[in-house]
């Protein structure tokens, strides 16, 4: 790829429209675990007897399923980005190529 057609694809309003869009949704999922994580972690520093607790006078404690939920979590935020990457994010790349490949025409 020639720096003419780098050139043409950053000069793209779509180009620059997917940029945001996959920035700004990829930092607020990324600003979401943080949160969740720095939260447990932070709640396990100060706070032990909080998540030490025993669930039902068991072995388990409450930390066990609020981790287990934390990781569930890191999932369905990682699924969450891959379908809006296979469909919104794919199609604005599409369009980009197309523009770009007409251009050159």
């Amino acid at each position: 790829m020639d720096k003419t057609m780098i050139e043409k694809i950053k000069a793209n309003p779509k180009y620059q429209e997917l940029i945001q869009k996959r920035s700004s949704f990829a930092l607020k999922l990324t600003i979401t675990m943080l949160v969740m994580y720095y939260a447990f972690i932070l709640t396990i520093a100060f706070d032990k007897e909080l998540l030490g607790a025993s669930l039902s006078g068991g072995v388990t404690t409450v930390g066990i399923p609020v981790g287990v939920i934390i990781i569930l979590v890191s999932f369905v935020l990682t699924g969450i980005y891959t379908n809006r990457a296979n469909t919104e994010f794919d199609d604005l790349t599409k369009a980009i190529k197309k523009d770009v490949a007409k251009g050159d025409k």
